[in-house]
């Protein structure tokens, strides 16, 4: 949620804002609004005062006549203000779902584009491979090597969904050990979260305005399934206050997540590129104001640092402001070489949302020697590993003439039984 101060004192951030996300908001309409529920909580308080001055001057009133006026107009007050709050609760109600509407404006210096295409590569990163060989894609690989079963899946679950199996499901596993034990030596603290998350608290991290449709709500029981880890661990220190010398709070988060996805209908059908369902590794930091773009820097080159551990070709995109969602004021993409699409694609972004997030969870924290006063907190996210892309892309991309593939140095340490290969039985 954005701050109500800033767009009064400065509505053109939130205009340009908004369009540059390619969002259409009358802001004009928000400010009117905005008006018109303080003026009406201003009546709404000097009917209060004015039924305090009638309540004082009863009891000392003399005379029964004067008293029983007066007894009268405190009945009539009291009515007018049942009157006026439920006007204020009307307009509260319906001016907080318009600023729920307005997107968390870009930073300066974030590219001003439409969509996707427009997204800036900053670097290239590693050798694609070359193959002296017919390569395969990592369907046909799976498939030869039982790593992957996405038809008895579809039996099962239907279409977008699949089998990890042998080998792959072992790499999952080895792929989170890998991420863990460097991470842990950064600070953050592992954790496994719910997945099924309240309504108020999917709402305060900002996806459910927009992007709703990509995420499974179950009526009956009035809760949501995580699309990301983030969405469950943003809203876990709720109405919390740190103290600055506690931050950063830093958190990686294994979770399954689930997408319906809406929009990709005729893409990837076939295989785990675009499922309903995987796994995924998520850092989930909290920071003060001042400290979150270098946190989010510090994301990026984790990230990095995980991608080239694994020799494993990629790209790093600096996302326009079309690109953006909701919450997120800049964002990073890091896209893995697939070498049977002959592209890149995308198994990491991290986002700073700053305090879109944090102001809708009353996150705040109080700055080192002020004895009163909070401020909110930022609140930063990326991704460790999407862990069905990332087998995807060591299947690709270490395949052997034979049928093989090698695995990661980095990860053979995780993976015993399997010693530097994934061969047939």
């Amino acid at each position: 949620m954005i701050d109500i101060d800033l767009l009064r004192k400065n509505p053109e951030t939130f205009v340009r804002g908004s369009k540059n996300k390619n969002i259409n908001i009358d802001i004009d309409e928000v400010l009117e609004l905005d008006k018109r529920w303080r003026d009406v909580l201003r009546e709404t308080e000097d009917m209060r005062a004015k039924q305090n001055f009638f309540g004082e001057g009863v009891s000392s009133e003399k005379s029964e006549a004067r008293k029983r006026e007066m007894i009268e107009e405190l009945k009539n007050i009291k009515d007018q203000i049942k009157t006026k709050e439920i006007e204020e609760s009307i307009l509260k109600e319906k001016l907080d779902k318009m600023i729920r509407q307005i997107p968390n404006p870009p930073f300066d210096g974030v590219i001003i584009g439409k969509d996707e295409n427009d997204n800036k590569v900053l670097r290239e990163i590693g050798l694609k491979p070359f193959f002296n060989f017919k390569f395969k894609n990592y369907i046909e690989i799976g498939e030869e090597l039982d790593l992957i079963d996405t038809e008895r899946a579809a039996k099962v679950s239907g279409t977008r969904f699949g089998y990890l199996k042998g080998g792959a499901a072992v790499l999952e596993f080895a792929l989170i050990q890998y991420a863990f034990d460097i991470l842990m030596k950064e600070g953050f603290v592992p954790i496994v979260p719910p997945v099924l998350v309240k309504p108020e608290a999917i709402q305060a991290m900002g996806y459910v305005e927009r992007g709703g449709d990509e995420i499974y709500f179950l009526e009956k029981d009035n809760i949501y399934l995580v699309g990301t880890s983030e969405q469950s661990i943003g809203p876990m220190h709720k109405d919390e206050i740190f103290e600055e010398k506690e931050l950063p709070k830093r958190y990686v988060a294994f979770s399954s997540c689930f997408r319906r996805e809406a929009g990709s209908h005729g893409k990837d059908t076939r295989g785990i590129l675009r499922v309903h369902q995987f796994d995924k590794l998520e850092m989930f930091c909290i920071t003060t104001p001042e400290k979150s773009k270098e946190e989010h820097q510090f994301l990026l080159s984790l990230e990095e640092r995980l991608m080239q551990g694994l020799k494993i070709p990629y790209r790093v995109l600096d996302i326009c402001s079309g690109d953006l969602g909701d919450p997120a004021a800049a964002k990073y993409d890091i896209e893995a070489w697939i070498p049977s699409q002959d592209t890149y694609r995308e198994t990491h972004s991290s986002s700073n949302t700053t305090d879109f997030q944090s102001r809708r969870l009353n996150i705040r924290y109080r700055p080192k020697g002020q004895e009163k006063g909070t401020r909110f907190v930022h609140m930063l996210n990326g991704t460790a590993f999407a862990i069905g892309r990332m087998i995807i892309a060591i299947l690709e991309n270490y395949q052997q003439a034979d049928g093989s593939i090698v695995i990661p140095e980095v990860l053979q340490k995780y993976m015993p039984g399997h010693k530097d290969i994934i061969s047939k039985k």
